[in-house]
This record gives C-alpha cells, structure tokens and sequence, in this order.
C-alpha cells in the first residue's frame, strides 16, 4: 500500500492551483513560452507588475528559473505599492498591516507575483531578455485589492456579463528629446533636467509636417521596428504641433490588451530612446520654451459579444444608436469624479485651456476636437465610435481604462441620455467646468458614491491618499514661476 504522503490526493497543490489559475490552457501557453525561451537561447526574463501610478516595477530573473515561477510566484516586496511618484513611502510600512489593514502589508512583507504567459515578449533591445507581465497576490492566495491590473480586468468582465466586447484604440503623444551632455550643474533652466541638457529633437510649429517627419524619422524606424518585433506595432507614427512632440496610434483591441499594450509600449520607448541618445517623456506639458501638452486621446465602442457587431452606429441621422447614448452619458455623468482616473498629476491639469486642442468642460460634439467626448463616424458607419480627449499621457493605463468601463455600463443600467451636443465647447457655459487643480480632482474622488461602490472604499482611499501626498509636496514647493515673480520684486 502506498505512503500516504506521496498519494496523488494528497500532494500539496502549486500557488497557481490553489488561485484557481492552473488551468490546461495556461500550461500550454507556458510550455510554448518555454520553448521559445530556450530556441532563442535568453539568459534572463524580466518579470514585470504595474503600481498604482502605471509604473513597471520587477525583478530580471534568470531564464531557467522561469518554469517554476510560473507554478509557484515570485515575492516582491509589497513597499512598491506604498509609494506616490516621488518614491516616497505614503503609508507606515513597519506598522501592523502597513495602515491598510492586510497583516501581509507588514514590514514590507511580500506580495506574489504570478507570471502572465499571453504577456510573454522578446526585447530586441535588450539582447537576450525576455518580459513577462503579472499578476498580483497576497501570500494566502488572494487577488490584491491595490492592483490596478486587476481592477481593469473585472471592469471588462462586467461589460461582458452584460453582453457587450470591449474595444478601444491607442493614440498617445510624448516628446522626444536629444540628449546632448550630461552634466552634474541642476542650475540650468529651461532645458535641463536633473544631469540630462537636452535639445529639441525637431523644431515643431509646422503640424504634420513632411519635412519635420524626415528630420527624426532615423528614430523612429528604430521604434517602428521594435515596437513591431513585441507585437505592438504603431498603426500611425505622426508629428505633433510642439517642438519634439510626437504620437504614436495602435489598433483598437480589448480592455485589458489595451492597457497592458500601454504600459509596455510606455516603457519600450523610453528604454529604446535612452538606448538611442534621446530622452522620452510622457510628462503631460515639460517646463521647456514653446512647449505643447501631450495628452491620451481615447477611441472606445462595444460589440455585441453574440454577433460581433458594433453597439454604437445607427442610420437614422443621429449617428449614435441608444445604447452609445446611454454609454455617452454615463462618461459624462461621470467625468469630473473620474479624472483622478484619466489625469492623475499636477501638471495634467494645466492641459485643461480654453482653445487649446484640449477640453476645459464636460461636454460632447458631434465632431469638434475642443469637446470632451468627439463622436466620430456617420451615420450607419460600423467604426463609429467615441473619442475622450481628457486623458493625460501619464495615466495609469488600467485606471483610465477601467473609468471609461464602468462609466459607460453605468450610463448603460440607468438608459440615462446625454445633454445636447455643442458645436462651440469652449463657450458653452452650461457645461461645467473640468476640476482645474490635482487637488479638486482628489476631493471628487474621494467623495464619489460611485466609485466607492464600483471600486471599493478600501482602493478609493488608497489610490486618494497617495494623491494627496503628492499634492501635499507641490503646494509646500517654492516654484521656478515663484522665484521668478517675486525674488527680485520684492
């Protein structure tokens, strides 16, 4: 008769089957990652997880050890979800539960991560380097209340349980710089960041222009290229108005494929820049002369999960049908609560100017690119679909991805109508206002019944609190604007 302990039945299962992940499925999908490991012959992989401010953070392990991590997780200290932008520790680590009231929390005890293998990806760039993206959990097994990855993951399965697919398409901008020394000297404005002088990479002010293109497009080709080779490859590589300010546009996928493209694509290219000379920020306005906002212009629509086809066009001369209502104004209804969602930082909010390509107010148009919400498409057109320019380039991708979800299903339950269009969305003063500081953003969210039921009061005050930190720090700094006005007047 066998031992006991070496029956079957009674071995102790994997991390992945007790978290309800060890499916079949999953392990072909990690023997086809495996495999591909050894043919290209990697020495590392980098596993990856995403912050609460849509950071990549992780550990470069060694390619052999991947196997295992897949069944049993890798520990990362839990401080990283602890921090604001500055790196500095938001809540008491070395208290009981970290002020958040999970024992796991403790002195910065671990937090598992659990390798996605749909994420898998081969880093040109980085000879011999692999990428994974991952999950997070507590030690007992349980899905982390902090990850935003997880939130968006649920948005979109509410959407399904409705009935609907999820579709939404990149469009990003950022700026490029080229850096032309380094230098120990801080003293240096406006050009200077930290060590880094850096030089305008094209001149701007000529938008879309062919000859600006061909100034950077060396760079570029090396992006497209790279980019490509993960999977992610740019639909549209395009010149922005500001000096250096480029945007890239990537096909519409679903949610959480979309975010996850985000984050990686967000991180490539700033490696890729750096690896080139340059220096990518997707700050959303840089304090250098001339300087144009970047902002995450977002094109969303549902399907209908049975027959593929589009929710949101209709042929009766409104262009959107009543279910693209409903999700209209649930983005509506919503939206001065969700920008700490879409525009989580201090200079986010300095996007928000009357005639500047970026909405100041809550409101919609059938076409005008001042409006908040763009209705793009015509009438019975299958791409109809809607354009939210509020986002800031620096969101954290899972957060504005889950706003819009909830949001528009929100609108959606309630068969709420939007206000009417305007043609004039800067002078439309019965559209209110969007919150103009970090600071009033915060105080939305944190009062907003709505998220506190959609999210949960535990990550509403979490994701607030971190917030508040960093808005704390911005108004106890004397700014270069401050210096400027009143050092030699008075």
């Amino acid at each position: 008769m066998p031992n006991s302990s070496s029956s079957p039945t009674n071995r102790p299962s994997t991390f992945a089957e007790r978290i309800g992940i060890g499916t079949r499925r999953r392990q072909d999908q990690i023997r086809d990652v495996l495999a591909e490991i050894e043919g290209r012959g990697l020495h590392s992989v980098r596993l990856a997880c995403v912050d609460l401010h849509g950071v990549l953070r992780g550990k470069s392990l060694r390619a052999d050890l991947i196997k295992d991590v897949f069944d049993s997780g890798l520990g990362l200290t839990s401080a990283v979800l602890m921090k604001d932008t500055g790196q500095n520790n938001v809540y008491p680590v070395w208290a009981a539960g970290a002020g958040l009231d999970r024992s796991w929390l403790t002195g910065a005890g671990d937090v598992i991560m659990v390798p996605d293998p749909t994420t898998f990806r081969v880093l040109p760039w980085a000879d011999g380097s692999g990428w994974l993206l991952c999950d997070l959990f507590s030690p007992e097994g349980e899905s982390v209340e902090f990850s935003t990855r997880a939130l968006c993951r649920r948005a979109e399965q509410a959407l399904t349980d409705h009935g609907y697919e999820y579709r939404a398409g990149l469009e990003m901008e950022f700026h490029l710089y080229a850096v032309s020394s380094h230098s120990a000297d801080t003293t240096r404005a406006p050009d200077a960041v930290g060590d880094l002088k850096l030089d305008h990479l094209h001149p701007g002010y000529v938008y879309l222009g062919e000859q600006r293109y061909d100034t950077i497009e060396p760079f570029l080709e090396i992006l497209r290229a790279d980019l490509h080779a993960i999977g992610a490859a740019p639909r549209s590589m395009e010149l922005e108005l500001g000096p250096s300010q480029v945007e890239l546009t990537f096909s519409p996928v679903g949610g959480l494929e979309l975010a996850d493209q985000a984050v990686l694509v967000r991180s490539a290219i700033k490696q890729i820049a750096r690896r080139n000379g340059l220096h990518a920020t997707f700050m959303g306005r840089p304090a250098f002369a001339q300087s144009f906002s970047s902002g995450w212009h977002l094109h969303q629509s549902l399907l209908d999960a049975e027959t593929g086809s589009s929710c949101f066009p209709i042929d009766d001369g409104t262009t959107l049908s009543p279910i693209g209502r409903h999700y209209l104004a649930g983005l509506l209804d919503h939206a001065s609560e969700s920008c700490l969602l879409t525009t989580p930082t201090v200079t986010g909010y300095k996007r928000y100017r009357p005639n500047s390509l970026a909405p100041d107010r809550i409101g919609w148009s059938a076409q005008n690119r001042g409006a908040m919400l763009r209705i793009v498409g015509t009438d019975g057109d299958p791409a109809t679909r809607i354009e939210n320019r509020v986002g800031d380039s620096a969101a954290n991708p899972y957060l504005y991805l889950a706003s819009q979800m909830l949001c528009g299903l929100d609108g959606i339950e309630k068969g709420i109508s939007p206000p009417s269009s305007t043609d004039s969305p800067y002078a439309a003063e019965s559209d209110p206002l969007l919150p103009r500081t970090l600071g009033e953003a915060i105080e939305v969210f944190r009062a907003s019944g709505f998220y506190r039921d959609a999210l949960g009061p535990l990550f509403v005050d979490y994701l607030a609190t971190s917030k508040q930190a960093e808005w704390d720090r911005f108004l106890a700094t004397v700014t270069d604007w401050e210096q400027r006005e009143y050092f030699d007047l008075f």
